[in-house]
């Protein structure tokens, strides 16, 4: 696989499963970003590996298929959202190549299947589910550093095409979310900004060591992240993207007073993406 333009690792924050009804300007986002990173001056991606704080594993495990497809995994939800779908080709061969790269690292199992963490975000940036789709499974008691070097060890297929696709989400308390039935466009409560802004802080920075110990240090972490499972993607991009390479956030909204909607670019064309986005009335 190869690519004229080196792909950009991203941490998207995917929200609700209703975003995919109702995009609000995280949706509104995504799908700008679709379309910049699928035309010119940017390669299309020859794949998208996949990473969603909803599909976890013992270890790294690559989901391997033919043909991937949404699975509705949640409940209680408008009956609409059970009638959607993304059927996308899988990625079998690039599973193969990573297991043949990285054998220590990842097993593959087969399996289809995209979460609603990948095919929400999936459905507004690739609405056409024509590129190829490489799900991988984490350690939700991996550590911070732990998957900072998973995405160091996949850093270089971003030089092949490969997009590494992180999904989660910046604030993630759902006892939050339900408490008082929050309106989808309440005012945001002082503690998730202090931890946005306090992460996006760092993240331009390249606070590296604050971030990894970001439930000591950070602002309300244990209020903002009870758990760490949705957080836990953005280590994998920032890996990915170097140590020494820019980390921005590309995109800044919160529904529901409290749920972070987020997005954040790795890596060196991570400021190129930025100011493209910028140019078609995004910005983070």
């Amino acid at each position: 696989m190869t690519s004229a333009t080196a792909t950009t690792p991203l941490f998207l924050s995917h929200g609700s499963p209703m975003t995919a009804l109702e995009p609000g300007a995280a949706g509104v986002f995504m799908q700008t970003l679709g379309r910049v990173l699928t035309h010119a001056p940017y390669a299309r991606p020859s794949a998208i590996l996949a990473v969603s704080a909803h599909s976890l594993a013992r270890r790294p495990t690559l989901l391997v298929a033919e043909q991937q497809h949404a699975v509705h995994d949640f409940g209680g939800f408008d009956p609409a959202l059970y009638q959607l779908r993304y059927d996308a080709p899988g990625a079998p061969a690039l599973a193969a190549e990573l297991q043949r790269a990285l054998p220590g690292l990842l097993q593959t199992q087969a399996m289809a299947g995209l979460d609603h963490g990948i095919w929400t975000p999936l459905r507004y940036m690739v609405p056409q589910a024509d590129i190829p789709i490489l799900p991988l499974c984490f350690s939700p008691q991996a550590s911070p550093a732990e998957l900072w070097t998973l995405g160091q060890a996949l850093a270089p297929w971003t030089t092949q095409g490969v997009l590494i696709l992180t999904s989660g989400s910046i604030t993630h308390n759902l006892r939050r979310v339900f408490q008082g039935d929050a309106a989808i466009d309440a005012r945001e409560i002082a503690e998730s900004l202090a931890f946005r802004s306090w992460w996006a802080e760092q993240a331009q920075a390249r606070d590296w060591p604050a971030l990894l110990d970001y439930r000591r240090r950070a602002p309300h972490a244990a209020d903002m992240h009870p758990t760490d499972e949705h957080l836990l993607p953005w280590f994998i991009a920032a890996g990915a993207g170097g140590d020494d390479a820019p980390a921005l956030r590309i995109h800044d909204s919160v529904t529901y007073g409290c749920l972070g909607m987020d997005a954040y670019a790795f890596g060196p064309q991570a400021p190129a993406l930025a100011a493209a986005l910028a140019s078609n009335g995004q910005s983070g």
